[in-house]
């Protein structure tokens, strides 16, 4: 029934797919960017939904599993995170991509929805320690159209690595455009 829902949504919004996202890949981080609105967070449901990634899931602070819609954030594939200073984020995430057979974990390399000046490194370090791959994935709404590039396997070269990242989303322009990655390229 969701999945009926997403597709109607998919279709009357004009939102389409551009590039293969490789199913056969059972665990990932999957870096969509750039992050500039609340709304990513719908096109990424779509996205989920219509591509049927059932073992997508994201990162939450756990204080939001706490309360009462605690529940609800599990349900949307939420992973209760401890991002205090003396536990370590990473070697929290890879321990949860060693425990699971597949596992697909969505992540902004911005970590905001506002303007960066560089973007995060946790992301590259948890594929990196749990030795999977890269996916990116770009939500352009000016082109309504969610873009995948081929997965790569962060190597020995980070900053050739970061490079590869914000040349491919540099032109992606999120719903608001101002606050994209177009800047960091040099």
């Amino acid at each position: 029934m969701t999945q009926i829902f997403w597709k109607l949504y998919c279709k009357l919004t004009g939102w389409k797919f551009s590039g293969r996202f490789p199913a056969e890949i059972k665990k990932a981080v999957i870096i969509v960017a750039p992050h500039t609105s609340w709304r990513d967070v719908v096109i990424g449901l779509m996205s989920r939904s219509v591509l049927q990634l059932k073992n997508a899931r994201f990162l939450g602070k756990k204080e939001l599993f706490d309360g009462p819609f605690g529940f609800f954030f599990r349900w949307m594939g939420g992973i209760p995170v401890d991002r205090s200073s003396k536990n370590n984020l990473v070697d929290q995430v890879v321990e949860l991509f060693n425990k699971e057979d597949e596992m697909l974990l969505g992540m902004s390399p911005e970590g905001t929805r506002k303007k960066v000046e560089r973007l995060k490194t946790g992301f590259y370090h948890i594929a990196k320690k749990a030795n999977v791959p890269v996916i990116m994935c770009g939500f352009d709404f000016k082109k309504k159209e969610v873009i995948f590039a081929e997965p790569f396997y962060p190597g020995i070269d980070e900053p050739g690595d970061f490079k590869k990242i914000i040349d491919f989303f540099a032109p992606v322009q999120g719903r608001h455009p101002e606050l994209g990655l177009d800047h960091l390229k040099k």
